[in-house]
């Protein structure tokens, strides 16, 4: 009896798993991108790259790496070169879950794209501890996860000019900062930038401290995306010059905002879309 007893266990374990799969793959047929929604923890990655090389380092990541990362289960969510610094290259990466960053990164730097490319891309890195581990401000504030470069229609690659400001705030003021900044990000979208996300400081452990992370926060990110140059020199950079002062006004800072203008590497999901 007891031997009979588990075996309907497992036989209903069974179906409850062949259940869920179903239900699962339904789910992805009613929605092929619901794998591509909701990551609540994302790291903000700058690496300098040793110098002269960068165009190489860019070549080799997008070549290799973001398909990877989403096989298992994160994704990249954009990946840029910074304008004024000639060797910065940032990129952003996102997890469902704080548990699930620790099992996306192990399984990725276990697995066979890294083990068989980690050395031509590490000999190009200078330094790739500058990283925020972030999360969104709000569920409505997450990272923009856009789909993937089509490259039939999108033969030239990712365009538009991607900006990152980031805000050094005093320690338990990030949602007070938050509030008071609202303004100036409302008139950043006035100006037409399209806002890709408004991410801070997630306070835990890290938990894949094979990766280090900044313990220095907190921060806010405020991410956009803008058509081109013109509307970046005409219409945003006014606005934001003269968002500094409102900001200052806040005494809420630890120090100036820096802000990061960014072109988009040919593949990245983030990028200006028609």
């Amino acid at each position: 009896m007891r031997f009979l007893a588990v075996l309907l266990f497992i036989v209903a374990v069974c179906n409850l798993m062949s259940a869920q799969t179903d239900q699962t793959i339904r789910s992805n047929a009613i929605d092929p991108a619901a794998n591509l929604k909701d990551f609540q923890v994302i790291e903000f990655r700058r690496y300098t790259i040793k110098p002269g090389v960068r165009e190489d380092f860019t070549k080799y990541f997008e070549t290799y790496f973001p398909g990877a990362i989403e096989q298992v289960g994160a994704i990249t969510a954009g990946s840029f070169l910074e304008r004024k610094n000639q060797d910065g290259f940032t990129w952003v990466r996102g997890f469902h879950t704080i548990d699930e960053r620790a099992t996306a990164n192990a399984a990725f730097y276990a697995g066979p794209v890294w083990k068989e490319h980690r050395k031509t891309a590490n000999d190009l890195i200078a330094d790739s501890d500058n990283v925020m581990l972030l999360r969104p401000l709000t569920a409505e504030r997450g990272i923009a996860i856009l789909p993937d470069v089509d490259p039939v229609t999108e033969a030239n690659g990712a365009q538009g000019v991607v900006v990152a400001q980031i805000f050094a705030v005093k320690a338990d003021s990030v949602e007070a900062f938050a509030k008071e900044a609202e303004t100036e990000f409302a008139a950043y979208r006035a100006a037409g930038a399209r806002e890709a996300g408004v991410l801070v400081t997630l306070d835990v452990k890290n938990n894949y401290p094979q990766l280090p992370v900044r313990t220095d926060g907190p921060y806010l990110v405020w991410l956009g995306i803008l058509r081109d140059n013109q509307m970046l020199e005409t219409r945003f950079t006014p606005v934001a010059e003269r968002s500094l002062q409102s900001f200052s006004a806040t005494g809420l800072l630890r120090g100036t905002p820096e802000l990061i203008v960014m072109d988009s590497t040919p593949r990245s999901r983030l990028r200006w879309l028609p």
